[in-house]
């Protein structure tokens, strides 16, 4: 698997009334797609759910949509970001590099691009990308060490330079969409 310098990883799985489709988009520190791999809108039948009981949704997504999606990439990222709480830890065991969970906060900027403050939640730090506005709220998953979140906030300090970091994800969304009315 080919690894591309500051690299981001996009992880989304989704759905809704017992129906799951999962979404894995690189892009380089520009934003620009690097690679890219869906998996077909898994429908379960009536059966599967009884079997499973309630491990069903947790098998699906992580073992047939995350592994699937990992196994397929050809360019692995320098970090994946997700925005799915219940897919943080099993994202990170099994891709194995750093991953964190990242969305925005109303927090007030903090003193400096890179700066990072603890919060009071466990594993949840504000990271200041750019210089104005506010900083992202960065929750990583158990067994994150001190230096992966220092690495982390250098890179997506980083890459906010050349890029919007959350964007990814309004594309993923309207990549979702297209897919589910068949559109190319």
């Amino acid at each position: 698997m080919a690894s591309h310098n500051n690299s981001l990883g996009y992880m989304v799985i989704e759905g809704g009334e017992g129906q799951l489709r999962g979404i894995a988009l690189v892009t380089d520190a520009r934003g620009v797609p690097a690679d890219f791999r869906y998996t077909d809108l898994i429908r379960p039948k009536k059966l599967e759910r009884i079997l499973y009981g309630n491990s069903f949704d947790t098998y699906v997504k992580e073992e047939l949509i995350l592994e699937s999606l990992l196994e397929s990439m050809e360019t692995d990222p320098q970090l994946w970001i997700c925005s799915d709480k219940d897919i943080l830890t099993p994202l990170r065991n099994a891709s194995r590099t750093k991953t964190v969970l990242l969305g925005e906060s109303t927090h007030a900027p903090l003193d400096a691009e890179g700066s990072i403050e603890n919060t009071t939640e466990p594993r949840v730090f504000l990271i200041q990308t750019e210089a104005n506005g506010a900083p992202l709220r960065a929750e990583f998953a158990e067994g994150a060490r001190t230096d992966e979140v220092q690495q982390t906030a250098s890179l997506l300090t980083e890459n906010a330079k050349t890029m919007t970091l959350l964007e990814p994800f309004s594309r993923i969304q309207r990549l979702i969409s297209a897919l589910a009315t068949g559109s190319d």
